[in-house]
């Protein structure tokens, strides 16, 4: 059995599905790297429009599996960075896409699960679906996940998770910010899929680059050097193909050319 699924609609929706439901979609280090592959493809390929995640089954992802854990614990501290370095490569490709992503959670979603959440541009998940950040109960730490996660959530939901390990509910990870929206488990397609009507509207490199741009100035304030860089990234944009056929559409009342493909 594939541990990853894909598939790709003809409006240039790509989903891909984590395949290991007999272990709640766990991952190891094959699946990390068939995961980025797929991700670093999906970047550079021009007919996909947005990129959903999701898993087979009724959980998201438990994080990492079990066997996996049990090999990395008997290698070397050297062997053991190189192997979180390949994770963290994924997250960061993932955080890092060209393209809008959103996770269609349906269901549960533990440690680096919830990495892979917080590295979506969007999230909606069911609504009793649940939320751990157990890696202290193993004496571990959620470490290559809580640049992603910590951004998600702020500061402090993350020092209580981080230190206690305990469960919160999708209702909770709304409001720390981890998730969008939860809706009934057979509304989750149609509320996904009315968000990626709405992604399939903008322009794919403006959205590009907006991503870009969010990346730039979050946390920072608006000193003189930033300031310049936004006016320079507006003067770029505005004389793109993408941008001038953008703005003549809206001025000519009509579906500029990314619509009518």
């Amino acid at each position: 059995m594939e541990n990853l699924l894909t598939s790709q609609s003809a409006n240039g929706v790509l989903t891909i599905t984590l395949n290991r439901p007999e272990i709640h979609n766990a991952f190891d280090d094959q699946l990390i790297v068939q995961l980025t592959q797929i991700l670093e493809a999906a970047g550079a390929d021009k007919a996909i429009r947005v990129v959903a995640l999701t898993g087979a089954g009724k959980t998201f992802s438990a994080g990492a599996d079990l066997n996996w854990m049990r090999r990395m614990a008997a290698f070397s501290e050297e062997e053991n960075y190189h192997d979180a370095m390949a994770l963290g490569e994924l997250m960061l490709t993932l955080n890092r896409l060209p393209k809008p992503t959103i996770a269609r959670v349906n269901g549960a979603a533990y440690g680096g699960g919830v990495g892979l959440i917080a590295c979506c541009d969007m999230a909606v998940a069911v609504d009793h679906a649940q939320f751990a950040l157990t890696e202290v109960k193993l004496g571990l730490i959620p470490a290559v996940i809580s640049p992603y996660v910590v951004a998600a959530i702020g500061g402090k939901k993350a020092r209580r998770y981080f230190l206690t390990g305990e469960r919160f509910s999708a209702t909770d990870a709304v409001a720390f910010g981890l998730l969008n929206m939860t809706v009934a488990e057979n509304e989750l397609d149609q509320a996904v899929g009315k968000m990626i009507d709405l992604l399939l509207v903008g322009g794919p490199a403006a959205q590009a680059e907006a991503k870009d741009l969010i990346a730039s100035v979050a946390h920072r304030p608006p000193t003189d050097s930033v300031i310049a860089d936004t006016a320079e990234r507006i003067a770029h944009i505005r004389i793109s193909s993408e941008g001038q056929e953008g703005l003549a559409a809206f001025l000519e009342k009509r579906a500029p050319a990314w619509l009518k493909k």
